[in-house]
């Protein structure tokens, strides 16, 4: 981690009040709808949303879930996700102070989301969180957030290096598989920005119909075809190879 987490939920602390209004880039707009999307929670499911920030992606989904649990290392952030859901009489939704290593959960959860948020862990730490959500057992595993699907152009940076450290999209891929995740999809928003969904083996012997629950297709918002990520060739999909590591594909 490039900053401590107590660094990181100060930075944030002073930027909760405007947060919201600031998150302008088409990018981060995108993960976030990709992220709802794919996360598909069946009504008697729970969601855990790990760096969920103001609770812009755990609100969306509160409706559509039995309980949504938000975790963050910014107090100021988690009030202002709190006030968003007195404003919008949402009940099923608790926010509280946690982190990626330490979620503080202790309740069964069955979709685990997290957007812009990973990026601030060194990859090491990155796999140790990856190996913390997959020790929840959950059925999936939605992440979006700043990766790179090949070298990153200098001039056009998608985050911090002072305070960011990404990943690429072959680590992360490989840290999803040896935790026991299979990545059944992925989108690139941006070479540097993209969706990565990581599904496991049937907890229950139920399958996902049985559950209530409907496997929704991510969807590029700015395609009016409608293309989904497995349908565009361009995006490319994360593949296993024969030794059972992850690689990229175009």
């Amino acid at each position: 981690m490039t900053n401590s987490s107590e660094d990181h939920g100060a930075r944030f602390d002073e930027k909760a009040a405007s947060y919201d209004d600031d998150q302008e880039s088409p990018e981060y707009r995108r993960s976030v709808e990709a992220v709802i999307a794919s996360a598909a929670p069946g009504p008697g499911e729970t969601v855990l949303d790990v760096g969920t920030g103001t609770g812009a992606i755990a609100l969306a989904l509160a409706g559509r879930a039995k309980r949504v649990l938000g975790r963050d290392v910014s107090e100021g952030m988690l009030d202002r996700a709190r006030e968003k859901a007195a404003a919008e009489a949402i009940e099923n939704a608790d926010f509280e102070e946690g982190r990626f290593r330490e979620p503080r959960v202790t309740e069964p959860v069955d979709v685990v989301v997290s957007n812009f948020a990973m990026h601030h862990l060194a990859d090491e730490e990155k796999r140790e969180a990856i190996e913390t959500i997959a020790g929840l057992e959950p059925r999936r595993f939605v992440l979006g957030d700043v990766m790179f699907f090949g070298e990153p152009d200098p001039d056009e940076p998608f985050f911090s290096p002072e305070v960011d450290d990404p990943a690429t999209v072959g680590t992360l891929a490989d840290a999803l598989t040896d935790a026991g995740f299979s990545l059944t999809a992925v989108e690139r928003v941006h070479d540097q920005v993209g969706v990565l969904v990581a599904d496991r083996a049937e907890r229950d012997g139920h399958s996902d119909a049985e559950r209530g629950v409907e496997s929704e297709a991510v969807t590029d918002p700015g395609d009016p075809e409608g293309e989904t990520a497995t349908d565009t060739a361009s995006e490319g999909l994360i593949v296993p190879d024969e030794g059972g590591a992850a690689s990229y594909e175009e």
